[in-house]
């Protein structure tokens, strides 16, 4: 078993220990996505794939809360930014912006890359080499900075 879903578990446990009804909810909730990944494909996910449903989930939390804030929802928002928080815990710590432009910078470098219109023959290099430690769309619009 992954080391993830063990520390998904006991933090289940933990939740349900303490009476933290909100942790212990987000955390069924995401255990319940896993699972259903695990009997749909018959296989055991790995760290990895945990990561990748994890990171599926807060970006929906996070399209989620912005759509209840722009409709004057708070209450919801609100729990929308706490689940967030939740599942920020599990993922790898995200790289600064300041590391994520060395990183792109040298695969601009690299692929000789020199306009916007070359985007496509970075983001998968720096995608495969950031994997789990930045978001898409902040390395898009970092890319699209450094070939401004």
């Amino acid at each position: 078993m992954s080391q993830l879903k063990i520390k998904l578990q006991d933090d289940l446990k933990e939740a349900m220990k303490t009476k933290d009804n909100f942790k212990r909810d987000t955390i069924r909730f995401l255990m319940s996505a896993l699972k259903q990944i695990e009997v749909d494909e018959r296989k055991e996910l790995s760290d990895e794939d945990i990561i990748k449903i994890i990171q599926k989930s807060l970006k929906q939390r996070e399209d989620s809360a912005l759509a209840f804030k722009e409709a004057s929802r708070e209450d919801l928002y609100e729990k929308e930014v706490n689940e967030s928080n939740i599942l920020k815990a599990y993922l790898p710590k995200q790289l600064d912006d300041s590391e994520l432009k060395v990183i792109i910078a040298k695969h601009i470098q690299a692929t000789g890359a020199t306009s916007l219109k070359e985007i496509g023959k970075i983001m998968p290099l720096v995608l495969a080499e950031c994997t789990g430690v930045a978001d898409g769309k902040r390395i898009n619009l970092i890319i699209k900075e450094l070939l401004a």
